[in-house]
C-alpha cells in the first residue's frame, strides 16, 4: 500500500531505519480507520520527522521504541500547522504500535489509579450504577486524591480531617456552579463511605461535608419558542451527508424530546420500519421507551441511511463523518447544535440541545396534551418531573390567577 501512495519515492519511506518496516501496516491501519488518501499521505510524510527524532533518542529499530520515547517526539502545544501534524502522527503511531503489540505495556498503575479503579469496580459490581454515573463518581474520586498530593495522596487517606474536605470543596467551588458543586459533594461523600467501609479512612467524615443550598424550582427550565426550534431545523443545510445526519439528529430531539445519549445510542435494530415504532434505550433510567415512528422522522432517517451514512461496521444509526471512523458521543450532538445555532444567526441563548427537549414539552402542553402523556413521551418516571414544565406556560398561567381583593389592590396601586 505504501508503494501505491508514493509510486516514485516509496523507498524513501520503506528504508527509514526505525519506522520503515512498519509503514505498510501503518498505512493500512489508517485506511481501516476511515482516513482519506490525502491525510494518510500527510501522516506518512511526517513519519520521517518522527523517525529522525527517535534516532536522536537512541532507537535503532521499531523493537526498541518505548512509549516514553515515542511520546517525546511530539512537540509541545503550539500553533504552527507543522506541530499539529507531528503531534497527530505521533498519536496515530502510538495507537497502531499498540494494536500490533510492538510497544511495551503501559507502566503499572500508581496507588491513586489503583484505588480509583477499585472504587469504579465497586460502583459497577456492588451498587450497579450506570456507566455515565460511574464516570462522574470516579472523576471526583481522582480529583479528591489529587488534591491530597501535597499531603501524601493515597497514604494520607487514613488521616483525613474535616479541613482536608473543606479545602477540596472550596477548590471545587471555584470552578463549578452551585448545582454542580452539589453533585461533587454527593460523589465525595460516596467515596468517603466506600473508604470507611474498608477501614481506609475515618468513619463519619461523609457527614462533615456541607452541601450548597440548591432549591428545587429556583430556576426555570431552558426552553426556546417553538418557532425558533422550527427555524433552526430549517436552517440546516441538507445537501451534504453531514447535514443529513445533523438534521435527522436534531429532528429526533424536536419530535420526541430525546436526550443526547438516547440519540447517539439509537441502533439500526431499534427502528421497526414495518410497524412504524421506535425503541429508545434510556441510559439515564435504563427503562425502555417505545415511541411511534412518524412519517417525517422516518423519511429523514431513511434518507440519511441511504444517502449520507458512511459504510462502517457499526450498528449505531449516527456515526462519525470525519476520521477516525467510529460512533458518536453525546457531546457530538451538543457540538452540532452549537454549530447550526451560530450559522442560523437565531437568538438562541443556550449552549446545549437539551433546551429543545424542554421546548418540546412546553409545545405539547400548549396544545393541551395531558401531563401524563407528556411524561410518558419524555420517559419520566414520576409526574413531579413533568410538572416542572407547567411553570414555562406563562401565558396559560396568566389566565388562572385570582383577582386581588379591592382593598389590597388599592393599597398596592401607585
Amino acid at each position: 500500500m505504501l508503494e501505491e501512495l508514493f509510486p516514485r519515492v516509496y523507498r524513501r519511506y520503506s528504508s527509514l531505519p526505525v519506522l520503515g518496516a512498519t509503514l505498510n501496516g501503518f498505512v493500512e491501519f489508517l485506511f481501516t480507520r476511515g482516513y482519506p488518501r490525502t491525510p494518510v499521505r500527510r501522516h506518512v510524510r511526517t513519519t520521517r520527522r518522527v523517525d529522525a527524532r527517535l534516532q536522536r533518542r537512541g532507537c535503532r529499530s521499531a523493537d526498541e521504541i518505548t512509549r516514553t520515547e515515542l511520546r517525546a517526539c511530539a512537540p509541545p502545544p503550539g500553533r504552527s500547522q507543522d506541530d499539529i501534524n507531528l503531534a497527530a502522527t505521533v498519536r496515530q503511531l502510538e495507537r497502531y504500535l499498540d494494536e500490533r503489540g510492538i510497544l511495551p505495556p503501559n507502566r503499572p498503575p500508581s496507588a491513586a489509579e489503583s484505588k480509583v479503579a477499585e472504587y469504579g469496580a465497586y460502583l459497577r459490581e456492588v451498587r450497579g450504577l450506570a456507566r455515565s454515573t460511574i464516570n462522574h463518581h470516579v472523576a471526583t474520586a481522582a480529583q479528591f486524591i489529587a488534591h491530597l498530593d501535597d499531603r501524601g495522596g493515597v497514604s494520607h487517606l487514613p488521616n483525613l480531617t474535616a479541613q482536608d474536605l473543606e479545602g477540596f470543596v472550596r477548590c471545587s467551588g471555584n470552578r463549578v456552579s452551585r448545582g454542580s458543586l452539589q453533585h461533587v459533594v454527593a460523589q465525595a461523600r460516596s467515596f468517603l463511605r466506600f473508604l470507611a467501609t474498608k477501614g481506609e479512612a475515618p468513619t463519619g467524615l461523609d457527614t462533615r461535608i456541607d452541601t450548597p443550598r440548591v432549591y428545587r424550582g429556583e430556576q426555570l427550565p431552558r426552553a426556546l419558542p417553538w418557532s425558533t426550534v422550527r427555524a433552526l431545523l430549517k436552517a440546516i443545510d441538507r445537501s451534504t451527508p453531514m447535514g443529513l445526519r445533523d438534521y435527522a439528529m436534531l429532528l429526533l430531539i424536536a419530535t420526541y424530546g430525546l436526550r443526547t445519549s438516547e440519540v447517539v445510542g439509537l441502533r439500526l435494530e431499534h427502528i421497526e420500519w414495518s410497524t412504524s415504532r421506535l425503541n429508545v434505550h434510556q441510559p439515564k433510567t435504563t427503562a425502555p421507551l417505545l415511541l411511534p415512528l412518524t412519517d417525517t422522522v422516518g423519511h429523514h432517517v431513511r434518507e440519511y441511511l441511504r444517502c449520507g451514512r458512511p459504510s462502517v461496521p457499526y450498528r449505531e444509526v449516527f456515526v462519525r463523518h470525519r476520521a477516525p471512523a467510529g460512533v458518536l458521543k453525546p457531546t457530538a450532538v451538543t457540538e452540532v447544535f452549537q454549530a447550526w445555532s451560530r450559522r442560523s444567526s437565531l437568538s438562541i441563548p443556550f449552549q446545549g440541545p437539551h433546551c429543545m427537549r424542554h421546548s418540546y414539552a412546553v409545545h405539547l402542553l400548549r396544545q393541551g396534551t395531558p401531563l401524563k402523556t407528556i411524561g410518558d413521551l419524555l420517559g419520566h418516571r414520576t409526574a413531579e418531573s413533568t410538572c416542572v414544565y407547567l411553570r414555562l406556560a406563562v401565558e396559560d398561567l396568566r389566565s388562572v390567577p385570582l383577582n386581588l381583593p379591592t382593598s389590597v389592590s388599592q393599597e398596592v396601586s401607585p
